[in-house]
């Protein structure tokens, strides 16, 4: 087999987002986000509240502010998980996907908690709000990529490299 039966040159690339949201990572992916929203569910809803009903008033408000940004960052998660996982089972289109990403919002969030209030939370509250960051950053950075390869022209120009290849195969009668 010569090289140019390897490299096929009119191939479209294949599309990040196309390939991710169908693969076993994205299935890891989806499935830690899941139970995450689930503990952290479960953790608000009991032992979560019975450790802030004995916080002090501020910190008990420091606690509501930030179970709420921890709720809310969840549900963008989820919501942009489940967009995706709709694509990957063919449910929807990836346009139909893309208009859908306009309603949820994948910002990152500014905390004004400080640094004091934040170590007066209980440790659970923290561990569970550090998840959830680390989680909602690695989701942005793949909306970037897979919004980047989507919205990125594929190249009009020939390939440089098949390019030279033919010059190679016309100078020095390449034979198959």
């Amino acid at each position: 087999m010569n090289e140019p039966d390897v490299i096929q040159l009119d191939v479209d690339p294949v599309r990040f987002g196309q390939s991710f949201v169908g693969s076993e990572a994205f299935k890891a992916l989806f499935q830690e986000g899941m139970e995450l929203i689930e503990e952290t569910a479960a953790y608000l809803d009991g032992p979560g509240r019975e450790e802030s009903r004995g916080l002090p008033r501020q910190e008990s408000l420091v606690y509501a502010s930030e179970s709420m940004r921890l709720t809310t960052r969840l549900m963008q998660i989820a919501s942009w998980l489940l967009l995706q996982r709709a694509v990957a089972e063919g449910e929807i289109s990836s346009d139909q996907a893309q208009l859908e990403k306009n309603r949820v919002r994948l910002n990152s969030h500014d905390t004004p908690t400080t640094v004091v209030e934040y170590e007066a939370l209980p440790a659970r509250l923290r561990e569970l709000m550090g998840l959830a960051t680390r989680l909602h950053a690695r989701i942005l950075h793949l909306e970037r990529l897979i919004s980047e390869a989507g919205s990125a022209p594929l190249p009009s120009t020939p390939n440089p490299v098949a390019t030279q290849l033919g010059m190679l195969q016309r100078a020095f009668g390449a034979t198959e």
